[in-house]
C-alpha cells in the first residue's frame, strides 16, 4: 500500500501593518487636497485655521497642533487639542520692542512663544544636529533636554536652550513659507518620547510647504471676494444716485441697506446714516462696542455720519475688528452721500428757479392781458356807471326801478374796483416812492385791523425795529399790500390764534414778516397763491386778485416776497424792500462800480 502523501505545509503569511511613517506618506496626498481645498472655500482666518489644524491632526495622530500665521503685524495663533478636540484661537498683537530687545530675552527666560517669533522674524534657526539648518524645522524627541535654538546678534552667534512647558516629549516647529519668506509656524507636539523620525520631519516640511501655498490662496480668495463686495456696494450706490424720482429720504435709507453686506463679517454688522435731524438704520440693527464713523460734509459743512457697528467680538485687525480697506471704504461711501446730497439740493434749486422763472412768465402774460382787458373795460363801465347815476336822478322812476339802478350802480362800482386792482397788478401805474418807514405803514394798518383781530380771538405780537432803515415807496400801495396779507391772515385764524409782526432790516435791505397760527396751505395752494383769480374761497366770498396785487406791488419797489406755508401750521409771509439810499450814497456806489 502506498502511504498516503504527507501534505506540505505551508507557511502562513502574516499582514504587516503599515507603520506610522507609511501612514503619513499614503495620507499625504489626502492631506494636501484637504488643505488646497480650504484655501479654495475662502474661508476667513479663524475658521480655516481651525479645519486645517482639525485636518493636521488627524493626519499627523500628536497631541497637539498649533499654527502661528504673522499676518497684518499680528500674530495669529490656532490650536487643536486631540484630548478634547477643542480649538483655541488668539491673537497676539506686534511687540512694542525692537527685534534685537525680543532676541536678547532668549538669552535669559525664554518661552515657546517667543521662539515662534524669532522663528517668523527670520532670525533663528537650528543648532541641534538633526535638524537641516536656518529657516528649517528645529524639533526634539526628549522636551525635557530642551530644544536648541541659534541666532546671531552683535554679529556673534548664540545658542540658547529651550525648555517648552506641559507634559509633552517630543516637539517640532516647522518653518511656513509664505511669499519668499517665513510667515508661519507649524507646532507639533505629542506626549510620547522620540515620536518624530528625520524621514516624517521631511514629510511634515512639505505639509508645511502646502499650508504656505494655501495661506496665499485664501489671502488672495477672501480679498477679492472683499473688493468685490466693496464695488458692489459703491455700484449700488450710484445706481440709486441716478435714479429718477427717488426722494433723497428714500435714497438714504436704500444706501444703508447696502452697507452690512460690503463688510467682512455682515451677518453681525449694522448701519446708521444720521443727516440733520433724521437716522436711516439697516433692517437689523445691533448693539456694540466696535463702530466705525465717518463724517458727511456737504458744501464744506458737516450735516451727519455714517457708522457701522458689529455686534459681536472678534479679533482685532487693523481698527479694531475692521480692516483698513473697511476704514477707506466707510470714507468714501460719507464723500459719495456728501456729493449725492449737494447734487439733489442743486437739483432742488434748480427746479425751483425754474419754477420760479415760468411762474413769472405767467404772471407777465398775465399782466400783459390784464392791462388790455382793463383798458378796454374801463370806457363802457364809465359810461354804465354815468348813466345810472343820471338816471337815479329821474323823479318819474318807481320804487322797484330805484333799487335796481342802486343794484346796477353798486355792481358797477364792484367792476371797477376789480380793473384797479388789475391794473395794479398789472403795474401799470406807476408808483410814487417817497422816504417811508415801514413801521409806520404796519401801524397804520393795524389801527383798522386790530379790533377786528380781537373780535375774533387773535392777538397781535409786534416786534418791529426801532432803528429801522427807511425804503423809497408809496405809502398808499404798501399799505394795501400788508392789509391784504392782514386779511388773509385773519381769515386762516376763525377760531382765532396768534399774528405776529415783525420789522428788521440789513446793510442792503428792509424786511417785513407777517406769520400766523392759521390753517395754513397745502403744497399746490402755495404753488398758485400769486396766481390771478385764484381762490380757495367760496364763490361771491373773493375775487383771487389779493395776493396777485400783493405781488404786482412788491415787484414794482424791486423787493421780494417769500412764502411758507404747512397744512395745520400757519403761514409765514416775508417781504425784503430794498433800503432807501440818499443821492450821495448812490452816487458813490455807481462811481465804486464804474471803477471796478
Amino acid at each position: 500500500m502506498r502511504k498516503p502523501e504527507k501534505k506540505k505545509r505551508t507557511r502562513s503569511r502574516r499582514r504587516v501593518a503599515p507603520t506610522h511613517h507609511q501612514r503619513l506618506e499614503g495620507g499625504f496626498r489626502a492631506l494636501s487636497h484637504g488643505i488646497l481645498g480650504c484655501a479654495h472655500k475662502g474661508l476667513l482666518r479663524y475658521d480655516f485655521l481651525q479645519e486645517v489644524c482639525g485636518l493636521v491632526i488627524d493626519f499627523s495622530g500628536c497631541d497637539s497642533v498649533e499654527i502661528w500665521l504673522k499676518e497684518r503685524d499680528h500674530l495669529f495663533c490656532g490650536e487643536t487639542t486631540r484630548v478634547r478636540k477643542s480649538f483655541r484661537y488668539e491673537v497676539i498683537p506686534p511687540r512694542e520692542h525692537a527685534l534685537d530687545e525680543h532676541v536678547r530675552s532668549l538669552e535669559k527666560e525664554s518661552t515657546v512663544v517667543d521662539l515662534c517669533w524669532a522663528i517668523l522674524n527670520g532670525e533663528v534657526g537650528a543648532a541641534t544636529p538633526s535638524a537641516l539648518g536656518h529657516f528649517k524645522t528645529i524639533w526634539t524627541g526628549d522636551a525635557s533636554r530642551g530644544i536648541s535654538a541659534q541666532w546671531t546678534l552683535d554679529g556673534r552667534k548664540h545658542t540658547q536652550r529651550i525648555i517648552p512647558t506641559g507634559t509633552c516629549r517630543s516637539v517640532a516647529l516647522i518653518p511656513i513659507l509664505i511669499e519668499d519668506g517665513v510667515g508661519g509656524v507649524l507646532q507639533l507636539k505629542s506626549n510620547k518620547k522620540d515620536y518624530f523620525t528625520q524621514g516624517e520631519i521631511d514629510l511634515y516640511q512639505d505639509v508645511a510647504q502646502t499650508l504656505g501655498d494655501a495661506f496665499v490662496q485664501r489671502r488672495m480668495g477672501v480679498s477679492l471676494r472683499e473688493r468685490v463686495k466693496e464695488l458692489r456696494c459703491l455700484y449700488g450706490i450710484v445706481q440709486l444716485a441716478t435714479q429718477q424720482g427717488l426722494t433723497l429720504d428714500a435714497l438714504l435709507q436704500s444706501i444703508v441697506e447696502l452697507l452690512p453686506p460690503a463688510w467682512l463679517y455682515p451677518e453681525a454688522t449694522s448701519a446708521n446714516i444720521f443727516f440733520d435731524d433724521k437716522v436711516f438704520s439697516s433692517a437689523s440693527v445691533h448693539q456694540g462696542r466696535s463702530r466705525q464713523e465717518a463724517d458727511i460734509i456737504v458744501n464744506g459743512t458737516p450735516r451727519g455720519k455714517v457708522e457701522v457697528i458689529l455686534s459681536a467680538g472678534k479679533p482685532e485687525l487693523d481698527e479694531g475688528p475692521f480692516l483698513k480697506e473697511e476704514r477707506r471704504l466707510i470714507d468714501t461711501i460719507a464723500g459719495e452721500i456728501g456729493l449725492i446730497i449737494e447734487r439733489k439740493m442743486l437739483e432742488r434749486e434748480r427746479t425751483r428757479l425754474q419754477n420760479q422763472l415760468m411762474h413769472a412768465d405767467r404772471l407777465a402774460t398775465i399782466g400783459q392781458l390784464a392791462a388790455g382787458v382793463a383798458h378796454e373795460l374801463n370806457e363802457p363801465l364809465e359810461s354804465i356807471l354815468g348813466f345810472s347815476q343820471l338816471l337815479k336822478k329821474s323823479s318819474s322812476m318807481s320804487g322797484q326801478t330805484q333799487k335796481d339802478v342802486d343794484r346796477i350802480i353798486k355792481a358797477s362800482l364792484h367792476a371797477r374796483e376789480i380793473v384797479r386792482k388789475l391794473v395794479t397788478f398789472a403795474r401799470q401805474q406807476a408808483p410814487e416812492k417817497v422816504e417811508t418807514n415801514l413801521n409806520t405803514i404796519v401801524e397804520d394798518g393795524l389801527y383798522f385791523l386790530e379790533a377786528r383781530c380781537t373780535k375774533v380771538g387773535i392777538r397781535v405780537i409786534r416786534d418791529l425795529s426801532p432803528d429801522l432803515k427807511a425804503i423809497a415807496a408809496d405809502p398808499v400801495q404798501l399799505h394795501q399790500a400788508f392789509v391784504n396779507i392782514v386779511v388773509n391772515a385773519i381769515q386762516a385764524m376763525p377760531l382765532g390764534g396768534t399774528m405776529t409782526i415783525r420789522t428788521f432790516a440789513d446793510d442792503s435791505y428792509v424786511t417785513l414778516s407777517i406769520e400766523d397760527t392759521g390753517i395754513g396751505m397745502s403744497e399746490d395752494v402755495l404753488k398758485n397763491i400769486f396766481t390771478p383769480f385764484f381762490t380757495t374761497k367760496s364763490a361771491g366770498q373773493g375775487t383771487g386778485l389779493g395776493l396777485s396785487v400783493v405781488h404786482g406791488i412788491i415787484s414794482s419797489h424791486g423787493g421780494s416776497i417769500r412764502v411758507e406755508s404747512r397744512p395745520g401750521q400757519g403761514s409765514l409771509f416775508e417781504i425784503r424792500i430794498p433800503a432807501f439810499r440818499h443821492r450821495t450814497e448812490q452816487l458813490t456806489t455807481d462811481h465804486d462800480k464804474a471803477a471796478d
